[in-house]
């Protein structure tokens, strides 16, 4: 879902600071999808099989699709989404424990770079 997101941020990005929003969309966009293959791969390396069904995607999601119409909701909605993903992924973190290290390491890892992406939200917005 924030792929997808990013992905149309990206693309309909428009005005004075659009280009430096955009290069954050894509960048963002693009470390998300290797996150969702990274917890993929870890999900197969477990016996597990992922679920990419679209349909499943959008309702296990803890972030909305929300597309915004201004580079300013644009760049808030991902804010948002971002701090939503730090909280989960926090959460997990705790309820990993030290019951499988490999896997607790993979989403701190994936929470580090959430983090950056919300602080990239917050100085883009402080921007417009």
């Amino acid at each position: 879902v924030c792929v997808l997101r990013y992905k149309r941020h990206y693309f309909m990005a428009s005005g004075i600071k659009a280009s430096v929003a955009a290069e954050e969309f894509l960048e963002h966009a693009n470390q998300e999808a290797k996150h969702a293959d990274k917890l993929a791969e870890r999900i197969v390396q477990l016996g597990g099989e992922p679920d990419f069904n679209p349909d499943n995607l959008t309702k296990n999601s803890h972030a909305q699709y929300v597309a915004g119409n201004s580079l300013k909701e644009m760049v808030l909605e991902d804010l948002v989404a971002e701090r939503i993903a730090i909280d989960s992924y926090r959460e997990i973190i705790q309820y990993i424990g030290d019951k499988d290290p490999t896997t607790r390491r993979i989403f701190e890892d994936i929470l580090a770079q959430e983090e950056e992406h919300a602080d990239d939200m917050s100085d883009l917005l402080q921007g417009l």
